[in-house]
């Protein structure tokens, strides 16, 4: 095994609530009588529908089309009647337009590309194209288009894919258990990455606090030119410029992206969503998600199709315990507060988290006591004391210098202060508003 390796700052939460599904083999959902696909799931322009109320679907067909570079494919998850394009809750708090297909149990469809197990023998175009037709997207964050990030800019020399599989949040052991079950999948999906991009040095970053999924991953890399970096357990390692730093030691310069530090990252869901579109022809439909917390009856780790019901992936979990203080999509540290269970899910959801009132963090307006801690643990290395106050002042000038743009938004320094303030939710309110100003 290799050397542990990690990042500056950050911290490790006394409880993660990660023993409540790191065991539990991953569940496939049953069909469920209607599915609700969100257009807007994926960084940049929404795809444009191409289907209408009345329109009879296959499983697999398309249902909507890239709107441009950055913007991605939509396929249908299920075959049966499109109800038309109606508003839904959407993850971010908003309404969104959502594709409303009603499921006819048949499961019609064929999966739409062709198999290539001679993929070593195709181009780096033509494996790029295929993940640009099947819509694949990265599935731990924020959903930005894989053959975006797989296009190495133009005087950019790129020798570095990484593999990320900290899932660093709490709670969430979505990729934990899909590295455990599938790691030839992600072996072999990240070396097809590695070949459009031209690099051999390839590698899956994996906390230690997973030894079943290192194990799996080690042995599935043998005779590959992919190996395992076993890192810290620390949040946040699944940060792509801590990622970076943890396992190549190199630093992504402020403003910059990781093309700037020789290096791609992909999440291990889309490494095995790239298998399926190479290997088996299927398009991104579906993936693995935690359904956790206390509140919830039997927490687990089932895959999800696109388009499914929060409240549909709740039952699955045997329902509630309680009423939830919080009902959070993705993990308690950078996920997002749920105002409904109608919300669908999309392709970067990673978690369903419902959190008792007495685990739900409600922050203050206390002052702030100078203690140092949330700069101790900023990844980033800024002062998050001094740039909320800088904001609380209307200053946003003096927050732009003190870099609040390069803020992460992990959450660790609100973790950590004594006095609950809404650190976080001021440096995204700074950012909205420097950006208004351009």
């Amino acid at each position: 095994m290799s050397k542990i390796r990690s990042f500056k700052g950050g911290m490790h939460p006394e409880y993660d609530g990660k023993e409540l599904t790191a065991g539990c083999s991953v569940v496939d959902a049953p069909l469920f009588e209607k599915y609700y696909v969100i257009l807007a799931e994926n960084a940049g322009r929404p795809p444009k529908p191409c289907v209408a109320k009345g329109d009879k679907v296959c499983k697999y067909q398309q249902i909507a089309e890239a709107d441009g570079f950055v913007s991605a494919h939509l396929h249908a998850p299920v075959s049966g009647t499109v109800e038309g394009i109606v508003e839904v809750p959407g993850p971010m708090g908003g309404n969104v337009q959502a594709v409303v297909i009603a499921s006819d149990g048949e499961e019609r469809g064929e999966p739409p590309f062709e198999c290539w197990e001679n993929w070593q023998e195709k181009s780096g175009g033509e494996l790029m194209t295929r993940i640009r037709e099947a819509g694949i997207v990265g599935m731990g964050g924020a959903a930005f288009p894989s053959h975006v990030k797989l296009s190495v800019p133009p005087g950019k020399k790129v020798d570095t894919l990484i593999i990320n599989g900290a899932e660093c949040e709490p709670y969430l052991t979505a990729d934990h258990r899909l590295m455990a079950e599938l790691p030839r999948k992600i072996v072999i999906g990240a070396a097809i990455m590695g070949k459009i991009i031209n690099v051999s040095n390839i590698v899956i970053g994996v906390e230690e606090n997973k030894p079943d999924a290192i194990a799996a991953l080690e042995a599935a890399c043998a005779g590959t030119s992919v190996r395992v970096q076993v890192l810290a357990a620390r949040y946040p390692q699944g940060a792509e410029k801590q990622l970076i730093y943890a396992v190549t030691g190199r630093s992504v310069p402020s403003g910059g992206l990781p093309f700037d530090a020789g290096c791609v990252v992909q999440n291990t869901g889309s490494a095995a969503a790239v298998y399926d579109a190479v290997l088996l022809g299927i398009p991104l439909i579906e993936r693995v998600v935690t359904v956790s917390g206390e509140a919830v009856k039997r927490p687990g780790n089932f895959r999800l199709r696109i388009g499914t019901p929060v409240i549909e992936a709740v039952k699955l979990a045997g329902g509630i315990t309680e009423e939830p203080g919080k009902l959070i999509l993705g993990g308690p540290m950078m996920g997002f507060a749920q105002r409904s269970f109608d919300v669908p899910i999309a392709k970067n959801t990673s978690g369903v988290l419902l959190l008792p009132p007495g685990r739900a963090l409600n922050f203050s307006s206390a002052p702030c006591i100078r203690c140092g801690r949330c700069v101790e643990v900023c990844p980033m290395k800024l002062t998050p004391c001094l740039l909320c106050a800088a904001i609380e002042g209307g200053r946003f000038d003096l927050a732009l210098k003190g870099h609040v743009m390069d803020c992460l938004e992990c959450g660790a320094c609100a973790y950590v202060c004594p006095s609950r303030r809404p650190l976080v939710q001021q440096f995204r309110r700074a950012k909205s508003e420097l950006r208004k100003k351009k």
